[in-house]
């Protein structure tokens, strides 16, 4: 596995397990296999609601917990936010039965989000998590959050996929110190991302399938992953991809696909704004 070493001397994994989608009573089960087949960094979030089966893979794994990368996020909270984000870190952390978290993220840059990060930096100052970041955040409000704050997030997960590549943001992101993370690193499927035909070249020339393709992309391109899978096999094949190379004109022609474009949705986008933002989780 290949770390990256975030702004506060943090090691993560540049390769992770993701759970988004996946239903809380298969969780735990996924995850126990994802663990068997090696992955150590597990990112969940408090909107997934399925924190608590992600728990008990990590509790009975036997896996020493200095071993493991735990992330969690943060939902939008209503205010006081400072005060609700310690009763929401705290939730969290009683349902992964754990005393600290690796990373945890805002998981979307609405509500009260400086008293949210306010929070967020005691819990990091504490210790009990070891770095912070933020997630979905686009350009402007990642600067004015680094501007206007005494720590810069260390991660900020977002949309990135070989249709939505985030390039120019990525070079900010570097600039500051942040470190970039994809969501989304297969586009789900989208504009028939695994059957694309310059994807399917490059995979065909270094005998890997088109996953396995968009991954080590994103890997040399210095883009944490944390992609989902059901199945131990896929599981294994995501892992699978530290024994070769994409060539520069191979990484150009993936670069060639970027539309520039979410295919899912925008932030800036008044309504989502005011879904995103009107959302509560149950508990």
């Amino acid at each position: 596995m290949q770390n990256v070493t975030l702004n506060n001397g943090v090691e993560m994994p540049i390769l992770g397990f993701g759970v988004f989608q996946i239903p809380a009573d298969e969780t735990e089960q996924v995850v126990t296999e994802a663990l068997a087949t090696g992955y150590r960094l597990l990112d969940t979030a408090a909107s997934h609601g399925n924190e608590e089966a992600v728990g008990r893979a990590i509790k009975n794994s036997g896996i020493p917990r200095e071993e493991l990368f735990v992330t969690t996020k943060l939902y939008v909270q209503d205010a006081p936010g400072e005060e609700n984000t310690k009763r929401a870190f705290e939730a969290s952390l009683a349902k992964l039965g754990l005393d600290y978290l690796d990373l945890y993220l805002m998981h979307q840059p609405y509500g009260d989000v400086y008293g949210q990060w306010r929070a967020m930096e005691e819990l990091n100052r504490q210790g009990r998590a070891k770095a912070i970041g933020v997630s979905n955040f686009y350009p402007d409000r990642l600067l004015d959050l680094i501007i206007n704050n005494e720590v810069t997030p260390a991660v900020n997960q977002i949309e990135t996929h070989p249709f939505f590549q985030r390039a120019d943001y990525q070079a900010l992101m570097r600039e500051k110190g942040v470190q970039h993370q994809a969501w989304g690193g297969f586009a789900e499927g989208k504009n028939d991302l695994f059957t694309n035909p310059v994807l399917s070249e490059i995979a065909q020339r270094h005998g890997k399938s088109v996953g396995q393709v968009v991954l080590r992309w994103a890997v040399q391109r210095g883009v944490a992953q944390i992609p989902k899978s059901v199945r131990p096999e896929r599981m294994a094949e995501n892992l699978d991809v530290f024994d070769f190379a994409l060539t520069d004109a191979e990484m150009a022609s993936v670069a060639g696909l970027d539309t520039g474009a979410s295919l899912f949705f925008d932030h800036h986008d008044p309504e989502i704004v005011k879904w995103l933002s009107a959302r509560r989780l149950d508990s």
